[in-house]
């Protein structure tokens, strides 16, 4: 009976020796802990999904969320300032879109897999769960 050799992705499995990116593995640490912070909030993660649809001005995704105008101002600048999203002047108001919606995608579809191998564990997380976030 032959063995087949399992293919491991070194980069997965062992921690860098120098740089990522041109940055020091505690900076880069940083950098993914803001951007998930960015992400943290269930608001910001559907308004990021419904742009992944399309531009939106505010009184768009307002009506489409069921989100109070300020929250979605906020949530919006928010993100734009992680540099998740973009405006541009149309009229009086701006539209928004998503910066890079391929690498947005992939990360959304990677976290439903994840999500999906780990069961509800994050959602009955004591530390970080739903009801630490209500």
């Amino acid at each position: 009976m032959a063995m087949t050799e399992a293919k491991v992705d070194p980069v997965l499995t062992e921690a860098p020796a120098g740089p990522v990116d041109g940055r020091a593995e505690p900076d880069a640490a940083l950098a993914a802990a803001c951007l998930f912070h960015g992400l943290a909030d269930s608001s910001r993660v559907a308004i990021l999904r419904h742009l992944l649809l399309g531009e939106h001005n505010v009184r768009r995704l307002t009506e489409h969320l069921g989100l109070a105008q300020s929250t979605v101002s906020g949530h919006l600048a928010c993100l734009r300032d992680c540099g998740l999203v973009t405006s541009r002047p149309v009229g009086r108001s701006s539209v928004f879109r998503v910066t890079e919606p391929s690498l947005v995608t992939a990360l959304f579809a990677t976290a439903e897999q994840l999500l999906a191998a780990t069961g509800d564990a994050v959602v009955l997380c004591p530390d970080t769960g739903a009801a630490t976030t209500r």
